[in-house]
Protein backbone atom coordinates (compact mmCIF):
# COMPACT_ATOMS: atom_id res chain seq x y z
CA UNK A 1 0.00 0.00 0.00
CA UNK A 2 1.36 3.45 -1.24
CA UNK A 3 1.31 6.35 1.38
CA UNK A 4 0.21 9.58 0.79
CA UNK A 5 2.90 12.44 1.16
CA UNK A 6 0.65 13.63 3.88
CA UNK A 7 0.70 10.82 6.09
CA UNK A 8 4.58 9.95 5.30
CA UNK A 9 4.92 13.78 6.74
CA UNK A 10 3.28 12.67 9.90
CA UNK A 11 5.43 9.49 10.13
CA UNK A 12 8.78 11.52 9.87
CA UNK A 13 7.28 14.36 12.41
CA UNK A 14 7.00 11.24 15.08
CA UNK A 15 10.12 9.83 14.50
CA UNK A 16 12.16 12.32 15.02
CA UNK A 17 10.80 12.49 18.06
CA UNK A 18 11.66 9.42 21.05
CA UNK A 19 9.22 10.59 23.45
CA UNK A 20 6.17 11.38 19.95
CA UNK A 21 7.08 7.70 19.46
CA UNK A 22 6.91 6.17 22.12
CA UNK A 23 3.21 8.05 23.30
CA UNK A 24 2.02 7.03 19.95
CA UNK A 25 3.32 3.03 20.72
CA UNK A 26 1.74 3.79 24.20
CA UNK A 27 -1.86 4.55 22.82
CA UNK A 28 -1.53 1.92 20.62
CA UNK A 29 -5.78 -0.15 20.19
CA UNK A 30 -6.05 1.43 24.08
CA UNK A 31 -7.69 4.41 25.53
CA UNK A 32 -5.84 6.06 28.61
CA UNK A 33 -5.05 9.15 30.91
CA UNK A 34 -1.76 10.79 30.89
CA UNK A 35 -0.18 9.49 34.27
CA UNK A 36 -0.99 5.80 32.38
CA UNK A 37 0.58 7.03 29.09
CA UNK A 38 4.01 8.39 31.53
CA UNK A 39 4.20 5.13 32.65
CA UNK A 40 3.87 2.98 29.77
CA UNK A 41 6.50 4.70 28.00
CA UNK A 42 9.11 5.64 30.28
CA UNK A 43 8.64 9.23 30.47
CA UNK A 44 8.73 11.54 33.05
CA UNK A 45 4.79 12.90 33.72
CA UNK A 46 5.99 16.29 33.11
CA UNK A 47 6.72 16.22 29.48
CA UNK A 48 3.63 14.30 28.33
CA UNK A 49 1.52 17.51 28.23
CA UNK A 50 3.25 18.89 26.12
CA UNK A 51 4.22 15.79 23.58
CA UNK A 52 0.57 15.14 23.78
CA UNK A 53 -0.48 19.14 22.37
CA UNK A 54 1.90 18.65 19.84
CA UNK A 55 0.45 15.40 18.71
CA UNK A 56 -2.76 17.11 18.82
CA UNK A 57 -1.93 19.74 16.88
CA UNK A 58 -1.08 17.47 14.09
CA UNK A 59 -4.65 15.37 14.74
CA UNK A 60 -2.89 11.88 15.72
CA UNK A 61 -4.54 12.21 18.96
CA UNK A 62 -7.66 13.49 20.64
CA UNK A 63 -9.19 14.03 24.05
CA UNK A 64 -12.44 12.33 24.19
CA UNK A 65 -13.07 14.27 27.44
CA UNK A 66 -12.60 17.37 27.20
CA UNK A 67 -14.45 18.77 29.58
CA UNK A 68 -12.88 17.13 32.91
CA UNK A 69 -9.59 18.46 34.44
CA UNK A 70 -8.26 15.04 35.68
CA UNK A 71 -8.43 11.95 34.16
CA UNK A 72 -8.24 12.85 30.76
CA UNK A 73 -8.72 9.96 28.40
CA UNK A 74 -6.23 10.23 25.12
CA UNK A 75 -6.29 7.74 22.16
CA UNK A 76 -5.52 8.34 18.19
CA UNK A 77 -7.10 9.65 15.66
CA UNK A 78 -7.73 7.51 12.46
CA UNK A 79 -4.76 9.57 11.02
CA UNK A 80 -2.60 8.22 13.94
CA UNK A 81 -3.84 5.20 13.90
CA UNK A 82 -2.11 4.72 10.34
CA UNK A 83 1.07 6.40 11.40
CA UNK A 84 1.30 4.34 14.37
CA UNK A 85 0.97 1.01 12.15
CA UNK A 86 3.69 2.32 9.68
CA UNK A 87 6.43 3.13 12.64
CA UNK A 88 8.97 1.14 13.25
Amino acid sequence: MELSDEILTEISYVQISTYRTKVMKSLEDEVKIPSKIAEDAEIRQNHISKVLSELKAHELVECINPEVKKGRLYHHTEKGEQIVKNLE
